[in-house]
C-alpha cells in the first residue's frame, strides 16, 4: 500500500462549491430475527474477505485519534476480521489502552479473535454484537468507529447506542474505503464487479443521527499494487458475488476477464497499480 499524505481538509468546502464527494453505500440496516444472523458468512467467506480486502491508511487512523489524548478506550463496531483493528492495535498502549471490537458474524470474529486479539496482550477483544447493540456498559469509550460497515447499520439506532458507550469529550467516527472511481478504467471496473463504488459526484449528506451534531470530513487518496488474479479475488469478496447464483458470477467473472485482459491488454500475472480513495466521518460527543 501506498500511504497517503496528509488529509484533504478542503473536501468539505468543495463539495458545498459542487466539487467531488464520493456518496457513500446506502443500505437498508439488517437486525437479527427469530433466531437467524443475517451477517454470518461461512468460515471459508470470512478467511477469503480476510485476506483480499484492504487495509486503512495510517493517517486515516491518527485522523479518527486525534485530539481525544492517550490512553484511549475504542469501541469498533462492525469489526469484520479486524482489518481496521489491527491498525488501532499497532499504536502504543500509552496511545490506545484497549479496543473492544464489536462483530456480530461468527466466522468474522473468529479470525479476529486469532489473528488480532490473541496476539494483542488483552489489548484487543472481540465481542459478539452489532452497531445498534454492543452490549458494553455506559460510558466505556473514549472513541466508537465503524470501518465499512456504518452503511449497513441503523443510524439512527446506532448513534443513539453510540452517545450511551462514549463518555463526554469522545468522539463518533465512521470510515470508508472505495476504489477510485474518479479514474476512467476503475469506473468500468466497479460496475463490472458490481462494487458498490459508483457514486455520484453530489455533495455528501450527513451520516450521523442525533443526538449527534456538526460533522467533520476527511479523504485521502492512495494505491496498492494487484493482479488481474487479485481483482477477481476482491470481486469475489462483494456482497452482490456472495448472494449471486452461479449462472451470475459466471457472467460476472466472463465480463472482468474481457475488460482486463481483451479491452484492456493486461497479461495474466501482470502488476497493477489500484488507486483507491479512504473518506471518514467524525463527530464529537454530545453533551449529557
Amino acid at each position: 500500500m501506498s500511504e497517503p499524505g496528509p488529509p484533504d481538509s478542503g473536501a468539505a468546502s468543495r463539495a458545498a462549491a459542487g466539487g467531488y464527494v464520493p456518496a457513500l453505500p446506502s443500505r437498508p440496516a439488517i437486525t437479527r430475527t427469530g433466531g437467524v444472523n443475517p451477517f454470518e458468512v461461512s468460515p471459508e467467506q470470512g478467511e477469503h474477505y480476510d485476506a483480499v480486502r484492504p487495509s486503512y491508511p495510517a493517517a486515516a487512523v491518527d485522523w479518527v485519534l486525534d485530539g481525544l489524548g492517550a490512553g484511549l478506550d475504542v469501541v469498533e463496531t462492525g469489526a469484520g476480521t479486524g482489518l481496521f483493528t489491527r491498525r488501532l492495535a499497532e499504536r502504543p498502549a500509552e496511545r490506545v489502552r484497549s479496543v473492544a471490537a464489536v462483530e456480530p458474524s461468527e466466522a468474522m470474529r473468529a479470525v479476529l479473535e486469532r489473528d488480532v486479539a490473541a496476539g494483542s496482550a488483552g489489548r484487543v477483544r472481540a465481542v459478539d454484537g452489532t452497531g445498534e447493540a454492543t452490549g458494553l456498559a455506559d460510558g466505556c469509550a473514549d472513541v466508537v468507529v465503524a470501518a465499512q460497515a456504518w452503511h449497513w447499520m441503523d443510524a439512527e439506532r446506532a448513534s443513539a447506542e453510540a452517545a450511551r458507550v462514549l463518555r463526554p469529550g469522545g468522539r463518533l467516527a465512521a470510515v470508508w474505503n472505495q476504489l477510485d472511481v474518479t479514474v476512467p478504467w476503475v469506473h468500468r471496473l466497479t460496475r463490472i464487479m458490481h462494487a458498490g463504488d459508483v457514486h455520484a459526484a453530489a455533495p455528501e449528506r450527513r451520516r450521523f443521527a442525533a443526538p449527534f451534531g456538526p460533522e467533520e470530513h476527511a479523504r485521502w487518496s492512495w494505491s496498492l499494487t494487484t493482479t488481474p488474479a487479485g481483482l477477481h479475488a476482491l470481486m469475489a469478496s462483494r456482497s452482490y458475488w456472495l448472494r449471486a447464483r452461479e449462472g451470475t458470477r459466471a457472467r460476472m467473472t466472463a465480463n472482468l476477464d474481457w475488460y482486463l485482459h481483451e479491452h484492456l491488454g493486461h497479461a495474466a500475472g501482470e502488476e497493477l497499480t489500484l488507486p483507491y480513495v479512504t473518506v471518514a466521518w467524525r463527530a464529537p460527543a454530545p453533551a449529557r
